[in-house]
């Protein structure tokens, strides 16, 4: 693959910004032990309530805000459910997940209400001589607390391969 090109869209277009969805997404006690159970992971610190500040959530709780996130693109299980594209979601099946990665700024609680930021970050596109040309989009989701202070930034990098002539 050649070099990433040079000239990425920016995070801070204006176009990035009108982007930007925000919703709530409350950290239960108890989603926090089940996230934690399922990860198998049975740390007192995830998964019991004699912690009076309360639990910590494991660090890939956040993906969990998927659930609180209106028109969730991805959940075709929902009521009323119609595919929609984005840059950040170009239809069903058509992204790849390239990469991940969490940055803690500030500690979170079971109990506290987070609100939570996401919009298309950086975008850049990667040419190949024998796969064709790769999209990358970033999603950038920001996870505030009450008071507005940054506890977590998530960076989600998919990946969109073209769509060259005789491939689905």
């Amino acid at each position: 693959m050649q070099a990433m090109n040079s000239n990425p869209t920016s995070s801070s277009d204006p176009a990035s910004a009108r982007d930007a969805e925000t919703f709530s997404f409350p950290i239960d006690a108890t989603s926090v032990m089940l996230f934690a159970r399922a990860l198998g992971d049975g740390r007192a610190e995830y998964t019991e309530a004699t912690n009076p500040a309360g639990l910590v959530p494991p660090p890939t709780f956040y993906q969990a805000s998927a659930h609180y996130e209106p028109d969730y693109p991805l959940d075709a299980t929902r009521p009323g459910w119609q595919p929609k594209t984005t840059p950040r979601y170009p239809g069903p099946g058509k992204t790849l997940h390239g990469e991940q990665r969490f940055t803690y700024h500030h500690p979170v609680r079971s109990g506290e209400e987070l609100t939570v930021t996401i919009r298309t970050g950086d975008q850049w596109r990667k040419e190949s001589s024998r796969g064709g040309a790769l999209d990358f989009v970033e999603q950038i989701t920001e996870f505030r607390n009450g008071r507005g202070v940054l506890c977590v930034t998530a960076v989600n990098v998919g990946v969109i391969p073209e769509n060259k002539p005789g491939r689905s």
